[in-house]
């Protein structure tokens, strides 16, 4: 299954939505949300990259006079608009489209956000207004990375941890960002229950094709075994974060 195959499927079923897991997260050094909110005034208008369901998005309404958010898969979009309308929120619009081609007109945006998902920093700066703000958070290489050596492959697997955020930070500037501020943490997690963490691996590209592989599953179960502490199952959450001006 390729990764636009994937996000359709994940659309279709879940969203990007995973509030209901029962996890605790200690060491965390920031809310996604809250940050933007910081940022935000109320007569700012927002673009989401990676939209996903929308969850994210449809929660920072209050902050904004409007907001859009884009995803390239189909049933993601489908899936933002059906939340969207049970929500009742009505300045938010949803709208298929590539994060690499963004077909707004110039200096259109007082913030761009993208919340785990790629961007062209080029874009991002082409559509944001002169003084605007990029908010991202990123997967860092070493997320869930005991799982990833369970499994003996991953998201980012072996990969030299940084190198993403390394690369974002140089094109930023190379697009004309004149303030980039970085943070990171890697917090721990605790899974309370095993079908929360087989939900996370299902909806997720941690484990790329997870139970394609008919040992999958064993490897799942030892994970588990050796992980297994009071608090939940043990793994780590491990995330960077970029505040960048035009």
């Amino acid at each position: 299954m390729n990764e636009e195959e994937f996000y359709n499927k994940v659309g279709e079923i879940n969203g990007w939505d995973f509030s209901h897991l029962q996890v605790e997260v200690e060491g965390a050094k920031w809310n996604f949300n809250e940050k933007v909110k910081a940022i935000s005034r109320e007569s700012d208008s927002l673009l989401d990259l990676g939209t996903g369901g929308g969850e994210n998005v449809i929660g920072l309404a209050p902050e904004f006079s409007s907001l859009v958010g884009i995803d390239a898969s189909q049933s993601m979009i489908r899936k933002a608009k059906s939340n969207l309308k049970t929500s009742g929120i009505l300045n938010i619009s949803f709208h298929e489209m590539s994060n690499h081609e963004l077909t707004f007109p110039d200096q259109f945006f007082h913030i761009v956000t993208s919340r785990h998902a790629p961007f062209k920093a080029s874009e991002v700066n082409r559509v944001l207004k002169q003084g605007g703000t990029f908010i991202t958070q990123q997967v860092s290489e070493e997320d869930k990375l005991n799982l990833k050596k369970e499994f003996g492959r991953g998201q980012s697997y072996g990969e030299q941890d940084g190198k993403l955020k390394q690369k974002y930070i140089i094109e930023l500037k190379e697009a004309g960002f004149t303030s980039i501020v970085e943070l990171e943490y890697n917090a721990t997690e605790y899974y309370k229950r095993e079908e929360d963490l087989l939900f996370l691996l299902n909806h997720t590209p941690i484990i790329p094709n997870f139970l394609d592989d008919p040992n999958d599953l064993d490897r799942f179960n030892q994970f588990v075994q050796a992980n297994k502490t009071k608090k939940g199952i043990y793994t780590n959450s491990k995330r960077f974060l970029l505040i960048a001006t035009n």
